[in-house]
């Protein structure tokens, strides 16, 4: 089993999500589910691992999750659909979009099976260069766990629920690239995917969800349909369609926490997020619808 080490701030940091999380969530239970902004949530995760990994949720809980979706009649759809629903106008009360970070091996294995057993599609956003074999994520110091190859990538894109769209070639933070790095990133991730798929790439997601005016500019010429990001909230026709709102599931997340977020409970982002967002070189958005 791998393991990552953690920093002390990154253990503090994460025992004061999870408490944070947890009142949130109660307090939404006690108000019996309060009414929410209508629109479409997004959800996304990572890793599907019993690694000890911050960005690892179980295979157990997150069957727990999709059977939760499940029983209560949500239809599960891609990224690329629910963006579809959105140009539409259209917002079914029982729409979720789902989504997976980064393209780890293990989303193939342990994620894939519960998607085929309830019938639910997700896009897997995928750093070219990890698929190459060519860059290593700087978050895990020793043991690097396995992502998918272009093997896995272009016969799941083929046959399966998954749909596998661009991430960036190495991952890094735009805002704080020159604009020609900038643009080989978002350009070059598309142009990579689209030969080796036989598609049109057509969502981008921004590598930590750090993102500016002239990445969003960036994205938008470079011919993607729509773009998402690491903030929190409910996607309508007025949303930003180069700046979609995902929430993320943690390996915390009970699965009161998770009907929580599925409810709208925790569309708005934690304490700081836009301090974190500046700190880190991205900007807030703006839009909150």
């Amino acid at each position: 089993m791998l393991t990552v080490p953690r920093t002390a701030v990154d253990i503090v940091a994460a025992r004061a999500r999870t408490g944070i999380t947890s009142l949130r969530s109660v307090f939404w239970q006690v108000r019996r589910r309060q009414n929410h902004a209508s629109g479409i949530r997004a959800l996304f995760y990572h890793r599907v691992s019993g690694d000890r990994d911050d960005l690892a949720v179980t295979p157990s809980r997150f069957r727990e999750q999709m059977g939760f979706l499940a029983e209560e009649g949500f239809r599960v759809i891609d990224i690329v659909g629910a963006s579809e629903l959105l140009a539409r106008g259209e917002y079914p009360t029982n729409v979720i979009a789902l989504s997976f970070d980064d393209g780890y091996l293990d989303v193939a294995q342990n994620a894939l099976p519960v998607l085929e057993e309830f019938g639910f599609l997700a896009t897997v956003f995928v750093v070219t260069g990890a698929a190459d074999g060519r860059v290593k994520f700087s978050w895990y110091r020793r043991e690097h766990p396995p992502v998918m190859g272009w093997d896995d990538i272009v016969a799941l894109d083929c046959d399966s629920p998954l749909r596998f769209e661009a991430h960036s070639v190495t991952h890094p933070r735009l805002p704080a690239l020159s604009d020609d790095q900038a643009r080989a990133e978002i350009v070059g991730s598309k142009a990579a995917r689209e030969e080796r798929l036989g598609r049109r790439v057509r969502a981008f997601c921004y590598p930590s969800g750090l993102f500016g005016p002239r990445d969003r500019a960036l994205v938008a010429a470079a011919g993607y349909d729509m773009a998402v990001s690491c903030e929190p909230g409910v996607n309508s026709s007025a949303t930003d369609r180069f700046a979609l709102r995902r929430i993320q599931i943690f390996p915390h997340d009970r699965l009161l926490d998770f009907r929580a977020k599925v409810a709208g409970a925790h569309d708005s982002p934690l304490f700081l997020r836009d301090v974190y967002r500046k700190m880190r070189g991205g900007t807030p958005v703006g839009d909150r619808a």
